[in-house]
């Protein structure tokens, strides 16, 4: 019921005709951008760059395209150029104004809707050019088209210049767009190179005909991408740190009811599968029909040709899916016409035609690949047949946990301190590295929502570890019966009994606080990927240093937030005192300044902990995201995994950048 706040006067006095806004032009996007974008951190940034790469994208899908140039210039703005037709510069026919200042001024205009100039485009679902003009402080479009070259430019939006033809070219064609984002819009306009380039890269292998290069010129940085081999290349890398034991990867396409398959996939000596899903390029991290298909055909297709040729020698043991996946990396490649997206970030494919198309292409050419390569195929089953072995091992060693803990009586470890509230959406979960910090998080916390589970030493490396190793570890037990839904990536895990909207990994500053976190990281990634997918996993940011002066004491998360406030406070070098908190000295004069290092969690008693680090009005967290999964699961397996080597390559390469304590 509305309140009425006009004490007695007429309601309708204080909302009228007058107070219905209309928002005209890009208006609504500036207003609204998290609309559009997602958010204006970092991930919306970028996005602004990936609507304008899709064009190019698009143009390269239809045949027109081969060559796109991506640039970070110097002033931070990004410059993406194509070699395909340039954006038509006419008359439109309705709009009587130019059809390259439509598409690039007004909402849902340009050539994706019409199926005869794109037939299949990784635009669809996105937002369009006009969006990142809206957003930009200026943007500018030159066009090579006809033997012109046209130019407009605008800003925030809006047109600043007419179309004008600013010179000739003999046989150039392509667009030419330059955009600097608005500070107004964005909390941080600086892009990064590395992030465009994970996603350069995946272009590239998802379309083996086309250059694409990157550049940041405030670096002096270069890469060019062009990976002939496609989805082999793709998987390759993604294998690079992994012994395959079905040699070269195995390639599977075609082409049924205008939808375009593209498959590769080996298998390795690792406990983990890895499969990617791309439909029209686009990364569609909920997987959707065309991954159930090949999923299906996968499992129909090896389970038959081991049932034929007497692979499966024992009747004890039946294979599941996740058997037949076990080591398996694979890249999943769709075009699709009229693709329908769903899911919860629309990244999952709904259309129902696609899951018999991917199933009916994969099992055809799947057979005649086992019975050509009988060798292969028999030491892909046998791989299999341990997988299996090792989940029937998994499954008896819970049900012996249960029965030693009494699990099923009390569901929860002794060592959690859990909170009191009941509802999971308000709750969180601290998992902290050592007793002594984890003390301290217990006296410290906020007990109504706040939960604490210590955890000793460093848990057990999964990407080394087959199920029923993982199930059997003390510490990883623990973080499973808290979180409470059970193991992920299994039929057992239930998404609705997750206990906590957050669960936050809070590890030291130091080397083996990052070993600890890397290998949360990587349990949560192979095992419970469902908690980073749902946007629950974090990363707590305890600080480096505190400095005091006086009573004044602050807080720094890095060398350059120390400087800072050393500067805001104008100290002379002469007056400061670098010491590790809980050794300062007694008595110090008010004229000096203290810097204390924290070298633990566990030198930070309870106060300090909840007003740093715990209290959600003022403490930083990290939120872990799949977003570049590729990258992810490759840095997974290179720091991980077995290989030695790419490991070692890894270090010499940026052991410059890492922040090591003595």
């Amino acid at each position: 019921m509305a309140k009425n706040n006009n004490n007695g006067s007429n309601n309708h006095e204080s909302y009228n005709e007058s107070d219905i806004q209309v928002l005209k032009g890009l208006e609504h996007v500036r207003r609204r951008p998290a609309m559009y974008i997602g958010d204006v951190s970092a991930r919306g940034l970028h996005h602004l760059a990936y609507e304008v790469i899709d064009n190019a994208i698009d143009e390269a899908l239809a045949g027109f395209c081969d060559r796109i140039i991506v640039t970070i210039n110097k002033n931070g703005s990004v410059t993406v150029e194509d070699n395909g037709r340039g954006i038509p510069t006419g008359m439109h026919p309705t709009e009587k104004k130019s059809a390259l200042e439509v598409v690039m001024t007004q909402l849902n205009a340009g050539g994706k809707f019409d199926r005869n100039t794109y037939k299949v485009s990784g635009g669809l679902h996105g937002v369009g050019v006009s969006v990142v003009n809206a957003l930009s402080e200026y943007l500018e479009v030159e066009v090579y088209r006809d033997g012109k070259i046209f130019y407009q430019k605008y800003e925030r939006g809006e047109t600043k210049t007419p179309v004008k033809t600013t010179g000739k070219v003999k046989s150039k064609t392509g667009t030419r767009v330059t955009f600097y984002p608005d500070k107004l819009v964005f909390k941080n306009i600086n892009f990064k190179y590395e992030t465009l380039e994970d996603r350069l890269r995946e272009l590239a292998y998802l379309n083996k005909d086309l250059t694409i290069i990157v550049a940041d010129e405030r670096q002096n940085k270069k890469n060019e991408f062009k990976f002939k081999g496609g989805l082999i290349d793709f998987v390759k890398y993604l294998d690079e740190g992994e012994k395959s034991i079905s040699g070269k990867p195995i390639s599977i396409s075609g082409e049924r009811e205008n939808v375009l398959v593209e498959i590769a996939f080996q298998y390795n000596e690792s406990y983990n599968d890895d499969i990617l899903t791309f439909v029209n390029n686009i990364n569609t991290h909920e997987g959707g029909t065309h991954l159930e298909g090949f999923k299906s055909a996968l499992t129909r297709t090896l389970n038959n040709y081991g049932s034929k040729n007497g692979i499966f020698k024992s009747d004890k043991i039946t294979l599941t899916g996740d058997d037949f996946r076990e080591g398996l990396t694979c890249v999943v490649s769709a075009k699709v016409p009229e693709p329908q997206f769903e899911g919860q970030t629309k990244t999952k494919l709904g259309n129902s035609e696609v899951k018999g198309i991917v199933q009916s292409i994969t099992g055809e050419q799947l057979g005649n690949y086992l019975e050509e390569n009988p060798s292969v195929a028999k030491k892909i089953i046998e791989k299999c047949l341990r997988a299996a072995e090792a989940r029937e091992a998994a499954r008896k060693a819970r049900e012996l946990a249960r029965k030693k803990t009494g699990l099923e009586i009390s569901g929860l470890p002794g060592k959690l301190a859990d909170c009191s509230i009941s509802d999971p959406s308000q709750c969180e979960l601290y998992l902290v590295e050592g007793d002594s910090a984890g003390g301290s998080a217990k006296q410290g916390r906020d007990r109504r929502f706040q939960a604490i589970l210590p955890l000793k030493g460093k848990i057990l490396n999964v990407e080394k570890a087959r199920i029923n190793k993982i199930v059997e570890n003390d510490e990883i037990r623990s973080i499973v019966t808290a979180i409470g839904a059970g193991l992920g990536n299994s039929e057992e895990f239930d998404e609705n009994k997750i206990r906590y909207n957050k669960i936050i990994l809070m590890c030291d500053a130091d080397v083996d606080g990052s070993h600890i976190r890397t290998l949360l990281l990587t349990f949560f990634y192979r095992h419970m990927r469902e908690i980073i997918d749902t946007g629950r996993l974090y990363i707590a940011q305890p600080p480096l240093f505190k400095v005091k002066k006086g009573k004044t004491e602050l807080y720094a998360y890095d060398e350059n937030e120390r400087d800072e406030i050393l500067k805001s406070m104008k100290v002379d070098k002469k007056s400061i005192v670098n010491t590790e908190e809980g050794s300062a000295p007694s008595t110090v004069s008010e004229s000096k300044v203290i810097i204390s290092r924290f070298k633990g969690l566990g030198e930070m008693n309870p106060e300090q902990l909840w007003a740093t680090t715990m209290n959600p009005e003022t403490r930083t967290i990290l939120q872990v995201t799949s977003e570049n999964a590729s990258a992810a699961d490759k840095m997974f397996r290179i720091l991980m995994g077995e290989e030695v080597e790419p490991r070692r390559k890894f270090i010499e390469e940026n052991a410059r950048y890492a922040n090591i304590d003595a």
